[in-house]
C-alpha cells in the first residue's frame, strides 16, 4: 500500500508536496483504516482544486516516476529515449529550469506478511539521475535501514544491502541515467524486481485526456472475449448502475493481414419491450458515462486483485454523482476491498466532499498562487483564520464552495463579451447611417 508520496520541482509545483495515505489520529471511519505492521494506512485520497490549479500535476508526478522505474533500464543504451522522458520542471523562475527534480514514495508491499516497509526516490535533472535511495524497515524496528544509496558521484555508491555478485553486475552496467531498481529488476535481483513490480502494479486513467478516454473505452477485460463468466460478471457490474444491459454478444473480426492484434466485434444486449428479443447496439454507441465504466472495469478489476493503487484523473467526468459515490465505496468497504487497494483521485465533484462519505485526512486540496506556484494540503491539517482545525461535523462541501478551504476559482464577470457586444453595436449603429445617408 501507499504510505506516502512526494515530489519537489515538478511543472507547477516548484517547492516538495507531499501526498500523505497514513492515517491521522482522528475518530471518523475507524474501521476502513489499514494497519500494516505498524502503519495505519487509508484506503483513499480525494483531490480537490480549480481549474489549472495542479492537481493532474499530482497524477502527472507520481505517474512519471512508475514510468522511469518501469522503463529506464532503456535509456543508457538509447540517449535519445532519456531525451524524450526529461522530467518538467517549474520554468516560471530562474533557477528551478537546472535544478534537478525529485520522486519518493514510502510504501508496503502486499501479501508480505511480515509487515516490512520500504522508502524509495531519486533525484533526476536534464543530464541523468543525481541521487537514488532505496531503504526498508522491519514491522519492529524504530528506523529505517539501508539496502543501497546512490549519489552523485561513483564514490557515493553503496550497495550493501545486495549480494556480492549483483553489486558487480549493477557497477559494470550503471549508466547516467539508468536507475539502480530499474537495472536491478532486468538482472533479476529480487529486492530491485519487488520493488519495480509494485509499481508495475498500479494503474492509472486520465479522464481528462481524449486520447486516454478513446484507448481505455477499447480495453477488454482480462478473458471477456473468449469467457462468457467474465461477460457475465461485467453485466453484474454494469447491473449496479443500470440495468438496461442484459448480456454481451462477442464476435472475432476476421484477420485483415495488416494488425497484429485479435480484434472484436462487441454489441451490448437490450431487452425489446414487446418482446422476449433482444436488441443489438454497436458498444461504441452506447452511452458516454457507460463507456467510461466500461473502461475502468479491467482496471478496477486488476487493482481489487492484486492490492495495488488506481490514480484516477478526472474520475467524475461524465459520471454521475452518485455513480461517482458508488465507484468511491468499492475502496471504502473492507468487505469487497479484501486485498487493501487504494483509489487516488482528482475531482470536481463536491457531492462526495462529505463527512458522511470521506475522513477529514481522506481530503486534500491543491492550490496555486499569483506567481503560479501549487500547493497542495490536508483537510486534515487545515486551519483556519480563527487558528481551530476543521471539524468533522462541519458541511465540508458548503465551506469548500463559500471559500473556507482555499483552492476554488477567483471569478470576475466576463466583462470581455460586454465589451464586445458594445463594439458590434456601435459598429452596426455606424453602417446603418453611411447607408442611410
Amino acid at each position: 500500500m501507499l504510505i506516502q508520496f512526494s515530489f519537489k520541482n515538478f511543472k507547477s509545483f516548484r517547492e516538495e508536496a507531499t501526498l500523505d495515505l497514513s492515517a491521522a489520529k482522528m475518530t471518523e471511519f475507524a474501521e476502513r483504516v489499514v494497519t500494516v505492521g505498524s502503519e495505519r494506512i487509508l484506503p483513499t485520497a480525494a483531490i480537490y482544486g480549480a481549474n489549472a490549479s495542479g492537481k493532474s500535476n499530482i497524477y502527472n508526478a507520481f505517474e512519471y516516476m512508475s514510468r522511469y522505474v518501469a522503463d529506464s533500464f532503456q535509456y543508457g543504451d538509447e540517449e535519445e529515449k532519456f531525451e524524450e522522458f526529461r522530467p518538467t520542471p517549474f520554468l516560471f523562475d530562474s533557477t528551478s529550469p537546472e535544478a534537478e527534480s525529485s520522486f519518493e514514495v514510502y510504501f508496503t508491499l502486499p501479501g508480505d506478511k511480515t509487515g516490512k516497509s520500504y522508502n524509495y526516490g531519486f533525484c533526476v535533472d536534464k543530464n541523468g539521475v543525481t541521487e537514488e535511495w532505496l531503504n526498508s524497515k522491519a514491522r519492529t524496528a524504530r528506523k529505517y535501514s539501508t539496502v543501497f544509496y546512490r549519489g552523485n558521484t561513483e564514490e557515493e555508491l553503496d550497495l550493501s544491502g545486495f549480494p556480492k555478485n549483483s553489486r558487480d553486475n549493477i557497477q559494470v552496467a550503471l549508466e547516467k541515467q539508468v536507475l539502480i531498481v530499474s537495472l536491478g529488476a532486468k538482472l533479476k535481483i529480487g529486492k530491485c524486481k519487488a520493488i519495480r513490480d509494485w509499481f508495475l502494479a498500479n494503474e492509472f486513467a486520465d479522464f481528462g485526456d481524449p486520447y486516454t478516454n478513446f484507448f481505455l473505452s477499447r480495453r477488454l477485460p482480462k478473458g471477456f472475449a473468449e469467457d462468457k463468466k467474465v461477460q457475465q460478471n461485467v453485466v453484474e457490474y454494469f447491473s449496479s448502475f443500470d440495468e438496461h444491459i442484459k448480456d454481451f454478444k462477442v464476435e472475432k473480426v476476421p484477420y485483415d493481414g495488416e494488425s497484429k492484434e485479435e480484434k472484436y466485434k462487441i454489441n451490448a444486449l437490450h431487452q425489446k419491450i414487446d418482446s422476449d428479443e433482444m436488441a443489438e447496439i454497436p458498444l461504441g454507441e452506447e452511452s458516454a458515462g457507460t463507456l467510461k465504466m466500461f473502461a475502468l472495469y479491467p482496471e478496477l478489476q486488476e487493482v481489487l486483485e492484486r492490492g495495488s493503487v488506481f490514480f484516477i484523473d478526472e474520475l467524475n467526468a461524465r459520471l454521475h454523482p452518485l455513480l461517482v459515490r458508488n465507484f468511491l465505496l468499492t475502496f471504502l468497504n473492507p468487505a469487497i476491498n479484501t486485498n487493501h487497494a487504494q483509489l487516488i483521485f482528482t475531482t470536481y465533484d463536491t457531492w462526495q466532499l462529505s463527512n458522511q462519505l470521506l475522513r477529514r485526512d481522506e481530503i486534500w486540496f491543491v492550490e496555486k498562487d499569483d506567481r503560479g506556484v501549487s500547493n497542495l494540503y490536508s483537510l486534515a491539517d487545515f486551519v483556519d483564520e480563527d487558528g481551530s482545525r476543521i471539524r468533522k461535523d462541519e458541511s465540508y462541501e458548503k465551506n469548500y464552495l463559500i471559500g473556507k478551504y482555499g483552492a476554488i476559482p477567483v471569478l470576475k464577470t466576463l466583462e470581455v463579451f460586454k465589451n464586445a457586444l458594445m463594439q458590434v453595436s456601435q459598429e452596426a449603429g455606424l453602417s446603418s447611417q453611411k447607408k442611410g445617408s
